[in-house]
């Protein structure tokens, strides 16, 4: 069974995001085409028109070294050896490389991007769309990605390596993987889970070689083409792009500019991230520190390393795989080196690809359409005939605790405990006696907007009363309302932001990614909840650290 509910109505969703989606005519500046299926033709237009026969060649033969090792299905075979064809064109999304892929969106995320493929494959024959997934091995923030949680169970991996994560030893993952094989249970999909992690991250060398084998497993059948950028070859298309950031400190120049505009017009909007006026990383060595600009040339922090200007551009050309973009240049850089239509990403990576159009325009780089992923809460069997038994909506559980109690309270009630009507009454009095006070002694208007607020603070605290006796009555039944919306939205968060998708695997007989392939539609921008059979148990929190 599926349902819907708009981005908006969640409760859990930027209102700049949901000011995107609802084409907001003064954020039309910050976008090229916006995430509708008919936009792509001319967006493939604009990339073939800029996408250089010399980068698709790199590109082939990086994709191709980097799955050497690896062995693939026939779809994504197919799909590599397409990216040498001018017609080809890639759909992307990218992640961390987090542990056992991390919170449930991971995989909304690459879903939602093989769909955008096989749609726009239907709707535009003459040409090929390949899914890509971007890995983000040259991030250094471990801490966001050293965890994930199984039935409300924390595991978390502790390391001391430093640098790059992609290139993190995985050899302490052992007891991580000897405990998943008692964690995951003894089901056939349990022990299949467990094998898999244990293949992945003990039998790689390296955190991003583990993930690209749990990501190629995963998404076998769909025909999944994954990328690890930190390429020499790859990051020689960059080079101009690099050089020009040295030399100028474009981006930050547009992208500020770009963040007052936003602010001018909603200072609620958030700004995601701020630009340096050097948005380039060194990496070397286990080394991965900002390239700082001053009076002597440039430095990288916090090491001893210094170049005058000719030697770190000669530096530059001669080893460019010591230079990696930064949040602010990574989104330029994937666009440049793929033939790439769209990005697909979260609420918080739409809202700071916003942030950069000016800075593709100084560079001459097509910005790509920005399309949010897909969002699911996945509701089991039994936790749907629980929502039905105590009469709760989809709508309803969305609320935060605090406000579905008193809903419910009120529901529940005999006599309504809403006392909206009652202060209406009374301030529409109130507004006769004003009029009075002007008329006849301005004097005493203070007196009466202090009796007002006197009355209306009176009928608050008893509505506050009676909601607080009711609850009390009705207490068994609101605990059982709380620890439903608990199980679905674990840490008062989105479910899809804290539980990993294994428990979901076990539950689904493994058939959880094929259930939201089949359910799943990329261009329909609203909230998604899923209900599906399952077997699920409730256990007690845990966390363990290894």
């Amino acid at each position: 069974m599926i349902d819907y509910i708009p981005f908006k109505e969640t409760g859990y969703f930027s209102e700049f995001i949901t000011d995107y989606l609802a084409q907001k005519p003064e954020l039309r500046c910050l976008y090229h085409r916006f995430p509708v299926a008919t936009n792509f033709p001319a967006q493939v237009k604009e990339k073939q028109a800029s996408y250089s026969a010399e980068n698709r060649n790199t590109l082939f033969e990086a994709i191709t070294q980097q799955y050497k090792r690896l062995a693939v299905s026939r779809k994504t075979y197919h799909n590599i050896e397409l990216l040498q064809q001018d017609n080809t064109f890639t759909i992307t999304t990218g992640h961390q490389l987090s542990l056992f892929t991390g919170p449930l969106y991971f995989i909304y995320k690459i879903v939602t991007t093989i769909l955008t493929c096989d749609q726009l494959q239907k709707l535009y024959p003459e040409y090929n769309f390949v899914p890509i997934y971007w890995m983000a091995t040259e991030d250094h923030d471990f801490e966001e990605i050293n965890h994930f949680s199984f039935q409300g169970q924390k595991i978390s991996w502790h390391s001391d390596q430093k640098g790059m994560v992609g290139q993190f030893a995985t050899e302490e993952l052992n007891r991580i993987a000897n405990l998943l094989k008692t964690l995951l249970g003894k089901s056939h999909q349990g022990q299949h889970l467990a094998s898999l992690f244990e293949r992945a991250y003990t039998q790689h060398t390296t955190l991003a070689s583990a993930t690209r084998y749990l990501v190629n497993e995963l998404f076998t059948p769909y025909g999944l083409v994954i990328i690890d950028a930190n390429d020499k070859h790859l990051k020689e298309l960059f080079i101009p792009h690099f050089r020009r950031e040295l030399l100028e400190s474009a981006a930050h120049k547009e992208v500020e500019k770009t963040l007052a505009y936003i602010k001018s017009i909603n200072k609620n909007y958030p700004e995601q991230v701020h630009p340096r006026e050097i948005n380039i990383f060194y990496v070397k060595d286990g080394i991965r520190e900002r390239i700082v600009k001053d009076e002597q040339g440039y430095a990288v922090l916090n090491t001893p390393i210094r170049f005058t200007e000719e030697e770190i551009l000669r530096h530059l050309e001669c080893f460019p795989e010591y230079f990696s973009p930064n949040v602010i240049l990574r989104p330029m850089y994937q666009e440049v080196i793929l033939p790439n239509l769209a990005y697909i990403g979260g609420g918080g990576e739409i809202a700071y690809w916003l942030e950069l159009k000016e800075m593709f325009a100084l560079h001459k780089v097509p910005f790509p359409i920005l399309m949010l992923r897909n969002s699911v809460l996945l509701i089991s069997e039994a936790q749907e005939k629980k929502l039905h038994k105590l009469g709760l909506t989809h709508q309803d559980i969305f609320l935060k605790n605090s406000l579905l109690e008193n809903k419910i309270t009120q529901r529940l009630s005999e006599y309504p405990i809403d006392f909206s009507a009652q202060k209406a009454s009374l301030q529409e009095h109130f507004t006769q006696l004003h009029q009075i006070a002007a008329h006849t002694d301005k004097s005493f208007l203070g007196a009466v907007k202090a009796q007002e607020a006197k009355q209306l603070k009176g009928l608050e605290h008893l509505e506050k009363r009676l909601l607080k006796a009711q609850k009390k009555k009705y207490r068994e039944t609101l605990d059982r309302v709380l620890a439903l919306r608990v199980s679905l939205f674990p840490k008062e968060s989105l479910q899809e932001r804290v539980d990993n998708f294994s428990a979901y695997m076990i539950e689904s007989q493994g058939q959880l990614i094929d259930i939201l392939i089949k359910e799943l539609s990329p261009f329909d921008f609203r909230f998604v909840i899923l209900s599906y059979e399952s077997k699920a148990n409730e256990e007690d929190c845990i966390e363990y650290f290894i």
